[in-house]
């Protein structure tokens, strides 16, 4: 069996972080994050809305890789 190897994922990674405490993750591809001017906050609160992360108040969203 031959081994193959996972494509690179071109996407970035940010953290999302709530006032409570928690942390969730998600990945935007760099077309999408230029499409709203860099707003990463702004996809953040969009897939929240379609419960893609989960509800709460976000504090802060930053890139992680």
């Amino acid at each position: 069996m031959a081994w193959h190897r996972r494509p690179r994922d071109f996407n970035i990674m940010f953290a999302v972080s709530y006032r409570d405490g928690r942390t969730a993750y998600l990945t935007i591809s760099p077309k999408v994050l230029e499409s709203v001017n860099n707003d990463a906050r702004k996809i953040a609160c969009e897939r929240q809305e379609k419960g893609e992360i989960p509800d709460g108040e976000i504090s802060v969203v930053k890139r992680v890789r």
